[in-house]
């Protein structure tokens, strides 16, 4: 099921300096999930300075389990918080991966001015967008096409992990009169 990312966007209003962008999404499939780019930069160094982690590149620092944790935390948080707002707590993300490769303006994922190119994400991950909607895949396999620095053309492969959250139920705040 195809998705227009433009009508179907929610974004989180909550900023973590470990998340560079994320999407919501939402719509005909009935509840929300996300997709992460982390910022190699800020989470690179947390990563070396916190848990000694070693890695070799955007790629695999994306996978490992001491991100997938500190992303787990960050959504965690924003579920909390919109579990306690009466009108956005039907909008808790109830599932997340984080993307295998920065969004490029020279792969058309952006514009030359970093904005997001959404029909074009939408055409390129639908895969990741089906199997985050899909309840019984925890994994998506893909594969994409990226140009690099001196413009030749390769292929990053990876198996992203989809992680699940619990919807928090927690009392809401009084509507104000």
């Amino acid at each position: 099921m195809k998705m227009d990312l433009r009508s179907n966007t929610w974004k989180i209003t909550k900023y973590f300096p470990s998340s560079k962008a994320k999407s919501c999404l939402f719509g005909k499939y009935g509840f929300c999930v996300s997709i992460h780019l982390i910022d190699i930069e800020a989470v690179g160094n947390w990563a070396k300075a916190e848990k000694s982690v070693a890695y070799s590149g955007y790629t695999d620092l994306a996978s490992r389990d001491e991100i997938y944790d500190l992303i787990y935390e960050c959504v965690e948080s924003v579920n909390v918080d919109l579990a306690r707002d009466y009108k956005l707590r039907g909008s808790q993300i109830l599932r997340f991966l984080i993307l295998h490769k920065e969004l490029d303006a020279d792969d058309g994922e952006l514009t030359r001015t970093r904005k997001v190119r959404r029909n074009i994400i939408a055409d390129r991950y639908q895969p990741l967008i089906d199997a985050l909607h899909d309840e019984s895949k925890t994994h998506c396999s893909i594969e994409t096409e990226m140009t690099f620095e001196d413009g030749r053309k390769g292929t990053v492969e990876a198996d992203l992990r989809i992680m699940n959250l619990q919807k928090i139920n927690t009392p809401v705040h009084a509507k104000a009169a």
